[in-house]
Formats: C-alpha cells, sequence, structure tokens
C-alpha cells in the first residue's frame, strides 16, 4: 500500500481555556485523554481515482467493512459509484475493492450497518451538481483561459448523456442497497426517507434508526427514521427541533448514537450563523419519537461519527478542516452530556477536502478509522487510515 507511516508516540491534546465550571457549560469535559497512534497510511488500492465519504464499520464477525463513493475523479463529477472492501485482520490488510452500485449519475456519500440480524445497510444519494460544471465548461472556446482538454469534456458528455434529461431527473435521491448474505449479493436500490453520510444505526430493540435530512423536496425536513423490518421499509419517525434563530435548512449530516441508558444522541453539522461549522447535538429519552433542541457542545468540526465503545464511553470521530488541518476525536463518559478534549489522529491534511472519518472498535480494543484526503502528492483523494489505543 502507498504511504506507510508508523508512529509510536503517545499524543496528548492541548487542553481548553477555562475552568472546570465553564467547561461543563460549554458541553465539554475537562479531562485530556490520551491514545498511542500506531500507524497512519493509505489504504486505497487506485491513487489515479478520487475516493470520498467513506464509512467503516465492524461486523459480528469480526470483519471489517468500509463502503465509500469511488471511481471519481473529482469532487464533483458524473462517475461517482459506491465500492466496498474487507478486512479480516483490523485493518491490517485490505482485500481489492467491489463496485456494488454504479448508475447513470453521480452516486455520493456512502453509509453501512449490519443489523442485530446480520444484514448488511449501504445508504447513499445521487446528485446533478456535476451539471452546471459542465454546461459552464461547454460555453468557453478551446484555448480560451479555463478551457477543458477535449478528452475530459467529451468523457463528462458521455457520462451525462447515458441517459435522457428526463431520465437523469428520476435518478436523482436518496438510497439504499442490502445484503442477507454478507455482502455477496445485493438488492435492487430502493428510496428511503432521508440521508447521511454514514447512514443508519441499529437499536437495542430491533428496530433500526436513520437520524437524516429529507434531501431534494421542498420542505427538506431534518429528523429520524425508523425500520421495523430489517431495513426493508422505513418511516417517518419526529421531525428535530429548530433552534431559535436558525434556519433547519442549514443542518446537515446527521448520525447518532445509543448510550448505556437507551437515550439518544444525534450529532448535527450546523451552518447557520450561531455555532457556524460547529457540531450541534440533540437528544432523545423516548426511542426517537421526540428530541431536544439542537445545541451547541463547543466543537468546531463535521460531520461527526459516533461510536459506543465496549466500555459504554462514547466516541466521536470528526473532520477539522482549519488548523490543525485534519481529524479529531473526542470521548464522552457521561452518555454524550459533556465530550473530552480532542485526541488528534492527524494533522497533516493538504487541504480541506478531506474529513468524514468513522471509527470502529476492535476485538483487542484496537481503534480504527478511515476518512478520505486529498494528500499533497495527489490530485485525487484517498482513502487513508488510523490504527490508535486509547491509554
Amino acid at each position: 500500500m502507498n504511504e506507510t507511516m508508523n508512529r509510536r508516540k503517545v499524543l496528548q491534546a492541548a487542553a481548553f481555556a477555562g475552568i472546570g465550571l465553564s467547561l461543563q457549560r460549554s458541553g465539554l469535559a475537562a479531562d485530556e485523554p490520551k491514545a498511542v497512534i500506531d500507524e497512519v497510511r493509505v489504504i486505497s488500492w487506485k491513487p489515479p481515482l478520487y475516493h470520498g465519504w467513506p464509512t467503516l464499520t465492524r461486523r459480528r464477525n469480526g470483519e471489517l467493512l468500509v463502503v465509500w463513493s469511488g471511481g471519481r475523479e473529482a469532487h464533483v463529477c458524473p462517475f461517482g459509484r459506491l465500492e466496498m472492501m474487507r478486512s479480516q485482520d483490523n485493518g491490517l490488510n485490505w482485500r481489492w475493492p467491489r463496485v456494488l452500485l454504479d448508475g447513470p449519475i453521480d452516486e455520493r456519500d456512502a453509509g453501512v450497518l449490519e443489523t442485530d440480524k446480520g444484514t448488511l445497510l449501504v445508504t447513499t444519494f445521487t446528485s446533478l451538481a456535476y451539471q452546471a460544471l459542465l454546461e459552464k465548461a461547454e460555453q468557453i472556446p478551446p484555448g480560451q483561459p479555463g478551457a477543458w482538454e477535449d478528452l475530459k469534456l467529451r468523457e463528462w458528455h458521455a457520462a451525462h448523456l447515458r441517459v435522457s434529461a428526463e431520465q437523469r431527473q428520476a435518478e436523482v435521491g436518496t438510497w439504499m442497497i442490502r445484503s442477507t448474505d454478507g455482502g455477496v449479493t445485493w438488492s435492487v436500490r430502493y428510496p428511503v426517507p432521508v440521508n447521511s453520510p454514514h447512514g443508519p444505526i441499529q437499536l437495542a430493540d430491533g428496530r433500526q434508526l436513520y437520524c437524516g435530512v429529507e434531501l431534494w423536496t421542498t420542505e427538506r425536513r431534518v429528523g429520524a427514521c425508523q425500520s421495523t423490518d430489517d431495513g426493508q421499509t422505513w418511516q417517518w419517525l419526529a421531525t428535530i427541533p429548530t433552534r431559535d434563530g436558525d434556519d433547519h435548512r442549514q443542518y446537515h449530516e446527521l448520525h447518532a448514537v445509543e448510550a448505556t441508558d437507551g437515550r439518544l444522541i444525534a450529532h448535527i453539522r450546523n451552518h447557520n450563523k450561531t455555532n457556524a461549522q460547529e457540531t450541534l447535538q440533540t437528544e432523545s429519552s423516548d426511542g426517537g419519537k421526540t428530541w431536544s433542541v439542537p445545541h451547541s457542545i463547543g466543537v468546531w468540526g463535521f460531520p461527526s461519527h459516533l461510536l459506543r465503545l465496549k466500555d459504554g464511553r462514547l466516541l466521536m470521530s470528526y473532520g477539522h478542516r482549519r488548523p490543525p488541518l485534519g481529524n479529531q476525536v473526542r470521548l464522552s463518559d457521561d452518555g454524550g452530556r459533556t465530550w473530552s478534549s480532542p485526541i488528534i489522529l492527524n494533522s497533516d491534511a493538504a487541504s480541506g477536502d478531506m474529513g468524514y472519518p468513522s471509527t470502529v472498535e476492535c476485538g483487542d480494543g484496537t481503534l480504527v478509522t478511515v476518512w478520505y484526503e486529498r494528500l499533497k502528492d495527489s490530485p485525487n483523494a484517498q482513502l487513508r487510515q488510523a490504527r490508535w489505543r486509547l491509554v
């Protein structure tokens, strides 16, 4: 694999200013967790291609699965497709990728969940955002500033014309595919009410919960859906309230977790003026039927992926698109009421075209986090992985 870099040192995150009382009021705990970062490396097999927005999960049999939007040549392009690969040794080695879904327009963010019945659910959304770029490029005469190379223009045009304009519009949506044999075979895609990069979660009562955003609708609700039949069908459960002064259309990319006491915690990427580009948090104490008004937890960065560790603590993983540019995690030992100072997994990103980390805990206590990142020596983003331990 590319860019193997072993790091045998303890990383201690800088403490936030202020006394414990002020930290508690902002949602931050006063402790400073420590971790050993054993390895950070690229796990992509095809560096010439752009890999975006992955999600990592650990199956009950110990196998790791990562899904992402692959086959791309840029952050926005018409070539996106869903891909997946497996690891049987906690991320030390990864098998060759497999294409799961490749439709006629761009498939983007990929989420994955194994349900309590062993079913795999993979999510995505489709987009025509590339169309505006193509139309603009077609208006620039060859040889003029900003003109595309002829081959690129022809490739984009050919991809765009795989189906008619009417068919392209019908392709736009939020989707799920399902496998009941460990990912050997997959269902046809089917629509689901919402989308979010990391997909749904499994609840202790047997339901699957999907916190997200309605895309491509006028109302664009933000809330939670549930499935009571192992992910085959989904029903709207609750709308998440909007904080005073906020526009709910500026809430994006949710993910949720179930705490040991049964409370549900969901994180929201916020683009409202108040707490802009921070992670907001909302909670439910009734299984997702009602949610609290989103509030700040004092964490700049997004989007957040939530995980409950074996010891009951919660872990949030998120991208940090300002110095230190990279990916961070935080811990909560009180069910999400407060969050620790950050552990920095990497701080060497070349640009803000990176992030969307997700983390799993392996049987031996090793933590594995995967994200996407455009590296200094590559025009396209790759999948990058950290293997690390809490100490």
